[in-house]
């Protein structure tokens, strides 16, 4: 098994080592034949592939995106059509004057390729991430905040005069006073309640009589005293 692996192994690279040698003297006889000599027509081909390959370790490395492809395909239509222009469809001696212009702007071409793809990458044109969790709770409504409430005492403690005795534990504490009621405020409860009395011909009780008021209960309590 690991015989035949290395085989096949073999056998592709073999086939690509062919199949570049090949493009590569293809582009250098039709950049020869543009007028391209010496050094320059063989800078093309290299020029050529590297911008291929370039693009294509893009697309593997970071995955499809348009930037990538856009340069794969341009680099790939420059290799595979200077590989059909050597095969006889046109007479290298009198190119046409566009693929002449093609030729000589090409190393700006590849020059602005390679520049793209090295120096940019997908976080600049991919999708903007979700906002923070904080971020989205400051810019949402305000949340209610729990005010802890104290627990009643279970004790009543009995607040007793200086000098008096103390007081028995099961002695109750005195009543707290009704609170002073003003009698502006008896009068519109009276009216209230009469004109409650009016209309369903039972007297009002003492929730109503709050509700009605918008008054604390034991404000409503000592109203309600004044009225009977």
């Amino acid at each position: 098994m690991g015989s035949r692996h290395g085989l096949r192994v073999d056998a592709v690279l073999v086939q690509a080592v062919i199949a570049g040698a090949l493009s590569f003297a293809h582009l250098r006889d039709l950049a020869a034949a543009a007028g391209q000599d010496g050094w320059k027509a063989w800078a093309y081909p290299v020029s050529v592939d590297l911008l291929l390959v370039a693009a294509w370790r893009r697309l593997r490395s970071e995955g499809p995106s348009r930037l990538a492809w856009c340069w794969f395909v341009v680099a790939l239509f420059a290799s595979l059509g200077a590989n059909v222009a050597t095969a006889g469809f046109l007479d290298l001696a009198d190119l046409p004057a566009l693929l002449r212009l093609g030729i000589a702007g090409w190393p700006a071409l590849a020059l602005l390729g390679g520049t793209l793809l090295a120096h940019s990458s997908t976080a600049d044109s991919g999708p903007v991430p979700p906002a923070p969790l904080a971020d989205a709770e400051e810019d949402g409504p305000p949340t209610e905040q729990l005010v802890p409430v104290a627990e009643p005492a279970s004790v009543t403690e009995v607040v007793t005069e200086p000098g008096a005795p103390p007081a028995s534990p099961d002695q109750a504490p005195a009543p707290a006073p009704a609170p002073p009621v003003p009698a502006v405020l008896v009068d519109h409860a009276r009216k209230v309640a009469d004109e409650y009395r009016a209309r369903t011909g039972s007297p009002i009780d003492t929730d109503t009589l709050r509700s009605r008021l918008g008054v604390p209960p034991h404000l409503a309590d000592a109203i309600a005293a004044h009225l009977t």
